[in-house]
């Protein structure tokens, strides 16, 4: 039960019929009520009528006994004291009317004037109330209205008449009954309608769902869901999940590619490593120590390198520490006396928020990509530009050409293959810096410079 009302489109449903039973119902009960209303209103109209005529016969005088009485309806005159004077015919015992209250005579001739004149009729508004009255053997209930009458010797007397409200029950039961029975029909008809157009409506997500199933099953993010011909929700949402599988695909083949090149950049290093190792375990006099310290380094260098890839790609977020790329400038510069001339130009305070230690690997990076390549001198500058600072750094060599200036910020990328791996580096320096640039709000590019080398230029947000 708890799984069948948990998919959506039996709480669609469910939900809709029982919307609609409130409506209906509430609908139900107010015509109802209006025609009860509407049917009890006509029949005291009727019981007036009756009674005003009554009391009209009564006020010219006319004899109790010569009286016309209205057909089937009840109709009895009260005196002042409460008595019952007379009746209309065929009428046995009567209910409901309310106490006989009449008012004591009104101007008119007394019972021994000799010329008693003509009585009158209340324009009083009439007493309505409900009851029951028993005629010719038969009891029902009725509508009562009584007016008061003054008769032409100045008696007051009360006149109550009735009208049937069978008619009025009778309708109110027929609607009644067609309403009972017709809800629930009509309920089951929103109910079977919701159920079948949302099923309809979800046949495109059920699609979804099964095509998700299967690229999860068989792995192959290669595979699309189909994208319903429209342009609604379940389209967009369609779209959406495309462009994450193309995004999730892109994302696995890219770090299929770097593990891949990751375990062929530590291949050679531990190979050599070991070469020279098992060559000094057999001959000691052979063992190269430099050059299993180089390998060693550069193993660790490189395992650096792949661990800071990995934070990157996890999501790390900077600090929001001041630092002062001046000073950082400064110090990278003057950890590198034994390597080519770097001139920096631009001084002051340069402030950026961000981490120090990943600025000073970007820094460190561009700088050991200036040196590898320039032929006599390194130029770093800093300045301030519209909110930003911008750290250039400029070499003499051969440049970059113009195809393959985004290229060389991809992961293990090298222009030139020819060249010793030991001198040319991993190709993750660049991919670095534009990563750690990227993620504190910066940028890092690459351009001809004035000398017709490379200059790279680095532009981060002022702190």
């Amino acid at each position: 039960m708890r799984r069948l009302f948990g998919s959506v489109r039996a709480r669609a449903a469910l939900g809709a019929t029982a919307v609609v039973a409130v409506a209906l119902v509430a609908a139900g009960l107010a015509v109802l009520l209006v025609l009860r209303a509407n049917l009890i209103d006509q029949a005291g109209l009727q019981a007036e009528v009756d009674a005003r005529n009554v009391a009209s016969q009564v006020a010219v005088g006319r004899a109790y006994g010569e009286v016309e009485w209205p057909d089937d309806r009840p109709v009895q005159i009260v005196g002042e004291d409460g008595r019952v004077v007379a009746v209309s015919e065929e009428l046995e015992s009567i209910e409901g009317t309310g106490s006989p209250e009449v008012r004591a005579g009104r101007g008119g001739a007394g019972e021994d004037d000799d010329d008693p004149g003509r009585g009158e009729v209340s324009d009083d508004e009439p007493r309505m109330s409900s009851g029951s009255a028993a005629v010719d053997g038969e009891r029902a209930d009725y509508r009562f209205a009584g007016v008061e009458a003054t008769t032409p010797r100045g008696q007051t007397v009360a006149v109550y008449a009735g009208a049937p409200l069978a008619t009025e029950q009778d309708a109110v039961g027929t609607v009644r009954e067609a309403m009972l029975i017709g809800l629930p029909a009509l309920l089951v008809v929103v109910g079977g309608v919701t159920w079948l157009v949302t099923r309809r409506a979800l046949r495109p997500v059920e699609g979804i769902r099964r095509e998700m199933a299967a690229i999860t099953a068989s792995e192959d993010l290669s595979r699309r869901v189909p994208e319903p011909d429209a342009h609604d929700e379940v389209a967009r949402l369609a779209v959406t999940t495309n462009e994450t599988l193309a995004a999730l695909e892109a994302s696995v083949e890219r770090q299929r590619r770097f593990v891949a090149d990751a375990s062929h950049e530590l291949r050679s290093p531990i190979a050599s490593l070991r070469t020279q190792l098992e060559v000094g375990a057999a001959h000691p006099e052979l063992l190269d120590v430099e050059g299993a310290v180089r390998d060693t380094v550069r193993l660790q260098g490189l395992a650096a390198d792949l661990l800071l890839l990995a934070r990157l790609d996890a999501g790390e977020r900077p600090g929001q520490g001041r630092v002062d790329l001046g000073a950082l400038v400064r110090e990278e510069v003057s950890q590198r006396a034994d390597r080519l001339p770097v001139t920096v130009v631009g001084s002051g305070a340069f402030e950026v928020a961000g981490s120090r230690g990943q600025l000073a690997r970007v820094l460190g990076n561009l700088l050991d990509n200036a040196q590898r390549h320039a032929r006599s001198s390194v130029v770093i500058r800093l300045r301030a530009e519209g909110g930003a600072v911008m750290v250039e750094v400029a070499d003499d060599g051969p440049g970059v050409p113009v195809g393959e200036r985004e290229r060389i910020f991809e992961r293990f990328v090298r222009l030139d293959d020819a060249r010793a791996r030991d001198d040319g580096g991993a190709g993750l320096g660049l991919a670095i810096a534009r990563d750690v640039a990227t993620r504190h709000g910066g940028s890092l590019s690459v351009r001809e410079g004035e000398r017709g080398g490379a200059l790279f230029t680095l532009r981060l947000p002022a702190g």
